[in-house]
């Protein structure tokens, strides 16, 4: 028989940014233990909810026992069990004893290898678990695994003993049906009695009739949306309807919606104003103090400027909510008039002025201060401005990044650190600079996040390539390298990054060189406290200390790299075959990215399987030729070919490259790779009637010789054989 299960635990106010996965968790984790008991079908139905003080599941179909179960069970060696008459002996007895048989079971015993070794088995039916007990170990088990943020521990009602939780916990209701299953975790034992709203709910507690009542008794009698997802599905409608009120539209943040739906149990909509005066202060800054520091959701009009007016999520529903409202305008008045007076502060000293106090931040203890930093900084963005756009682009590269981190000791960006470099071009502005040094200096964060836009100038994106190659390369330098999750100084981000622009804006530059360049810059100058190693060590220890990590950081970025291309739809075959090709020695992005168009457009050819496997072929015979001293140096072998199947395949070569020299002269890859084609019939034709491996050394030389210009002349754009299934 079976019946729909819940459980629930009611708690003291859960950590509302991670309520929402500590909701499902909890389902996910306690169906998961039920499950592996037999308990529950794989496919039941399994609905969570959360609120601010409790976390629940509901769980159908829900067995009162689970089936029983004819397993075999591994007893001892037969060599051990049994005499040499065949006989039960006094280990064996014992072991059956423990599955209530005795020697009667004997001779129902199956022998089979366990490895090497004969051995005793026994067909027993193992009687299926309670649900007392499977929901007890499920309870456990979930309770242990709960991803908590941070885990309290508290005393129980006895005074003696204590629990570790991430809030504690105050009742525990568990129904199969309309029955209490009689299980306890953290000092509770299961009833059925539950709290609803603090304030608003019609009774306290709520007795629950069965598990099937549970959401719609807390939602009339308890004043509570029980569910996450149905909670915060009423939240939005509301917003929705509150801004369409007010011909405004809020801001579309789906990590605030979770957070606020994480804070209230009846959610209640109200519109707030603040004076427009307020609105002289960045709308960036009013935004984040509100969203901030009191989960309000701020509106903007039809062209996206803010408005003076906002929306608040309260928790209760009073008869008339001006109370409510006007006591939450005096305080987001006084959050915003904090704003205003830091950013009328800050704009009393330039940028410039603040340069100085730079020198006294410390970046990083091996590597200085932010004022050393940015000095280095503005030198490598300097070199790119010069590469990209000449002098003129190279002077307000330079200019853009002297600046770039001065509002890091500014008001606003201490108070609001999420503001830095945004504040940095208001305040650019302010002084009169020009929009090109302003907005690099809000754009060199981009991207900070994935599918984050990219800066909007060539002085930004100088400024922004300077600030993470900087930050790659001195952090290699000095061994800060991320491991598995660990990635403090977001060094994964920096590389994507620095991916993402130079693919993205086109630009012609070779990965390597520029992170050799900024190396040269890095070190010129290079204060001889901050120098990488020991001071006992030598030149060349050094020079392989640094060598070593520069390495280390290309591997690192091509594997960035890697990872990023796989994203944009390409396969890993493709992949691998372009950046293992001996031919591209320069990481120039966007070349790359023509050779894996051409690479896929290679693919849908008929010949592109026989001809890759073929590719792997001639490589593997050159390698092993190779390997083996058979073939060090090639010979000039067209005028000593011998076989037709040879000629035919040199004048097919000869042909094709009339098509595929030009082709790679225009970096046509397309066009390179597809006349390929035209070498299917003769190559399948070559390894059909010629040995390569003859006994004559001069003939495997010059067949040796052949297959290398071939092997060469096929893998210019990329590594065929990595093409090979």
């Amino acid at each position: 028989m079976t019946q729909n299960l819940l459980v629930e635990l009611l708690v003291e106010e859960l950590p509302p940014k991670s309520l929402k996965q500590l909701g499902s968790s909890f389902a996910e984790l306690l169906a998961a233990s039920l499950k592996a008991q037999g308990l529950i079908a794989p496919d039941a139905t399994i609905t969570p909810y959360a609120t601010p003080r409790r976390l629940a599941v509901h769980i159908a179909n829900v067995a009162a026992q689970a089936a029983d179960q004819a397993v075999t069970q591994k007893l001892m060696p037969v060599k051990v069990g049994l005499d040499a008459a065949g006989q039960a002996t006094p280990p064996l007895l014992k072991k059956l004893a423990s599955f209530g048989a005795d020697a009667s079971a004997v001779p129902q015993l199956k022998r089979a290898l366990d490895g090497k070794t004969e051995t005793l088995f026994l067909d027993v039916v193992v009687q299926g678990t309670l649900l007392t007990d499977g929901l007890q170990k499920a309870l456990q088990d979930a309770i242990s695994q709960l991803p908590i943020p941070k885990v309290m521990t508290y005393q129980l009602a006895d005074g003696w003993q204590s629990v570790h939780f991430v809030r504690p916990a105050h009742s525990l209701v568990a129904l199969h049906g309309a029955d209490i299953v009689p299980v306890n975790i953290l000092g509770l034992q299961a009833g059925r009695e539950t709290q609803g709203h603090r304030f608003e709910a019609k009774v306290n507690p709520i007795v629950l009739h069965n598990a099937d009542s549970y959401a719609q008794q807390l939602q009339t009698e308890g004043a509570v949306l029980a569910g996450f997802a149905g909670r915060r599905a009423e939240i939005a409608r509301q917003l929705a309807a509150a801004a369409a009120h007010e011909h405004l539209t809020p801001i579309d943040d789906e990590a605030l919606l979770d957070e606020v739906t994480a804070l209230v149990e009846h959610p209640n909509v109200l519109v707030g104003t603040f004076d427009a005066e307020f609105l002289q202060v960045p709308q960036e800054c009013l935004i984040l103090t509100m969203k901030a520091n009191q989960k309000y959701f701020p509106l903007f009009d039809a062209q996206g400027k803010l408005a003076n007016k906002f929306l608040l999520v309260s928790n209760i529903r009073p008869a008339d909510s001006v109370q409510v409202i006007a006591g939450n305008e005096r305080v987001v008045r006084s959050r915003l008039a904090d704003a205003k007076f830091f950013f009328d502060q800050d704009r009393k000293k330039t940028l410039a002025s603040r340069l100085p106090e730079l020198d006294k931040v410390v970046y990083h203890n091996k590597l200085g201060t932010q004022g050393l930093r940015m000095r280095y900084v503005s030198a490598i963005a300097k070199m790119i401005g010069e590469m990209l756009g000449g002098d003129e682009l190279a002077n307000q590269a330079y200019e853009a990044a002297t600046l770039a981190k001065a509002d890091l000791l500014t008001d606003m960006v201490g108070e609001f650190p999420e503001l830095q470099g945004i504040m940095g071009r208001y305040y650019a502005q302010h002084e009169g600079l020009s929009d090109e040094i302003a907005f690099a200096i809000e754009d060199h964060y981009k991207p900070r996040f994935a599918g984050d836009e990219l800066p909007r100038n060539p002085v930004g994106v100088c400024l922004a390539l300077a600030d993470k190659l900087e930050t790659l390369v001195n952090m290699f330098k000095i061994g800060e390298v991320p491991t598995g999750d660990k990635d403090p100084f977001a060094l994964r981000r920096h590389a994507l990054g620095v991916i993402r622009i130079l693919k993205e804006k086109n630009l012609p530059f070779d990965l390597n060189s520029l992170i050799n360049r900024t190396i040269e810059i890095l070190e010129k100058d290079e204060p001889s406290g901050l120098r990488v190693g020991n001071s006992n060590e030598s030149i060349e220890e050094q020079h392989q200390i640094k060598q070593e990590s520069r390495e280390q950081l290309i591997t690192f970025i091509r594997e960035r790299l890697t990872g990023n291309l796989r994203e944009q739809g390409y396969t890993a075959q493709e992949v691998d075959a372009v950046l293992s090709c001996q031919y591209v020695s320069q990481l120039i992005l966007n070349d790359i990215v023509k050779r894996l168009v051409a690479v896929r457009a290679f693919m849908a050819l008929p010949e592109a399987a026989s001809l890759a496997a073929a590719n792997k072929r001639v490589g593997n015979i050159l390698k092993k030729a190779k390997a083996e001293g058979h073939f060090n140096n090639p010979v000039n072998y067209f005028d000593k070919l011998q076989e037709p199947a040879e000629k035919k395949l040199y004048d097919a070569s000869i042909k094709m490259s009339f098509v595929t020299n030009p082709a790679i002269m225009g970096e046509d890859y397309v066009t390179f790779l597809q006349a390929q084609a035209t070498l299917k019939e003769p190559i399948d034709e070559y390894f059909d009637h010629i040995m390569v491996n003859v006994e004559d050394k001069e003939l495997r030389i010059v067949r040796l010789s052949q297959l290398q210009e071939l092997h060469h002349a096929m893998n210019r754009i990329a590594d065929l054989s990595k093409l090979a299934s």
